[in-house]
C-alpha cells in the first residue's frame, strides 16, 4: 500500500503529550484521517523513563499541517487539551523511514513480519524481514496485517492460484506472502511509485524471493493501476490484491475487475468500515461478488470473486518462457 507521500517533500512534525492509555489507543482513531489526501503518520512512545504514564504523540505530514489536521490531532489526545502543540519544519530527509524506526515485528497468521535485522526469528512462522523505508507496507498498519491473514486463510481452506498480481505493492510484503503460499505461481507487482518498485526488489532480495518473470518469481513494474502492457500480457489474473484508499478503489474498480479470469478473486483492503458498502457496490456493478469479510478495528479486508458466466472453462495458462519472456525487471 503506498501512501501518497514523497520522499523528497518537505515534511512536519506535530507533537503533542499524552496518556499509556490515549497512546495505546491511537490506531482505532486513525480512521478520522483517511479521507485525507496525504494523511500523516502516527508515532507515539514514552516521553519520560521514570513516568509510565507520560507519553507522546508525533504526526508527520507532508507538507504544513493545516489548522483541521491539527485540531483532529488534538481530538486524539483529550489530555493535552490545554497544552500548545509543537509544530516543527523537518530537516530534508526521508521521514517515513524514519517515523517507521523501532516498530514491532507483527505476526499475522502463518506470517512473522521484522522491521530489523536484529530482531529474531519466530520459530514455526514465516519470517519477512521489511526494514522501515521509504515505502509503506511494514506488516504494521491493520490493513496489511489484515491482507496477511486472510491470505493465510485462503490457504487453509485449500485455495490455489496459478497467476498472481499485487497492484499497489508498497514494500512488495504481500506479494511475497502470496508467492511462499503458492510458489509455483507467476507472481507481478506494480506500484505508481518507482521508488517503492525499486525498494520491494530491494525487499524480495533481502528476503531470498527471486525478481523475474517465470513460475515462482516476481515481476515488478511501475505503472498507475493495471496501466502497464506487460501486466495487461500477463493476465487474466486469478488472484488479485489491491490494499489502496478507498477512492482509488471504487476508480480502478473496472480495471482491475477486468485483469481478473472468470471465477477469480481479487482482495481488496485499505478502505474502511463506513467506505464498504460504496467500494463493494463499484466491484459488484463489474460481476463480482462478496465471498468474505474481516474486519481489524475500523479497516476490512474483503474477498470478492468474479461470477463465472455460463459454460466457461478457465483458460489455459500462457507458456511464458515459450513466448520469450526472459527473467528480470519490468518497468523501473
Amino acid at each position: 500500500m503506498t501512501d501518497a507521500a514523497s520522499p523528497t517533500a518537505q515534511s512536519w512534525k506535530v507533537t503533542l503529550p499524552c496518556t499509556r492509555a490515549e497512546a495505546e489507543a491511537i490506531d482505532g482513531d486513525i480512521a478520522a484521517f483517511a479521507l485525507m489526501d496525504k494523511p500523516p503518520v502516527l508515532m507515539t512512545s514514552e516521553a519520560a523513563p521514570d513516568d509510565e504514564n507520560a507519553w507522546r504523540l508525533d504526526a508527520y505530514f507532508e507538507g504544513e499541517p493545516s489548522p483541521a489536521a491539527i485540531k483532529l490531532i488534538r481530538t486524539l489526545v483529550p489530555s493535552a487539551a490545554g497544552a500548545k502543540p509543537q509544530i516543527e519544519k523537518l530537516p530534508d530527509e526521508d521521514w517515513v523511514t524514519l517515523s517507521q524506526q523501532g516498530l514491532e515485528p507483527v505476526t499475522a497468521g502463518r506470517f512473522h513480519v521484522r522491521n530489523l535485522a536484529t530482531d529474531p526469528e519466530q520459530p514455526g512462522h514465516v519470517n519477512f524481514l521489511i526494514e522501515a523505508s521509504r515505502a509503506f507496507g511494514t506488516g504494521q498498519h491493520e490493513t496489511t496485517a489484515g491482507c496477511l491473514l486472510m491470505l493465510d486463510r485462503m490457504r487453509r481452506i485449500g485455495m490455489r492460484f496459478g497467476n498472481v498480481a499485487d497492484i499497489g505493492t508498497g514494500t512488495g510484503l504481500l506479494a511475497f506472502a502470496a508467492l511462499h503460499l503458492w510458489p509455483r505461481a507467476y507472481a507481478t507487482a506494480s506500484d505508481i511509485d518507482p521508488v517503492a518498485v525499486q525498494i520491494s526488489a530491494e525487499n524480495a532480495a533481502a528476503n531470498r524471493m527471486t525478481v523475474g518473470k517465470g513460475l515462482g518469481q516476481l515481476a515488478l513494474y511501475t505503472a498507475a493501476g493495471v496501466d502497464h502492457p506487460a501486466i495487461a500480457t500477463r493476465a487474466p489474473y486469478d488472484l488479485l490484491i489491491a490494499n489502496i484508499l478507498a477512492g482509488p478503489l471504487i476508480e480502478l474498480a473496472p480495471s482491475l475487475c477486468a485483469m481478473v479470469e472468470e471465477g477469480g478473486t481479487i482482495l481488496l483492503a485499505g478502505l474502511l468500515n463506513e467506505q464498504a458498502d460504496a467500494v463493494l457496490a463499484a466491484y459488484r456493478s463489474q460481476g463480482m461478488r462478496l465471498a468474505e469479510r474481516t474486519d481489524r478495528g475500523d479497516w476490512p479486508t474483503l474477498r470478492l470473486r468474479k461470477r463465472p458466466r455460463i459454460g466457461w472453462k478457465r483458460p489455459k495458462r500462457i507458456d511464458r518462457q515459450a513466448r520469450g519472456e526472459a527473467p528480470g525487471f519490468g518497468s523501473l
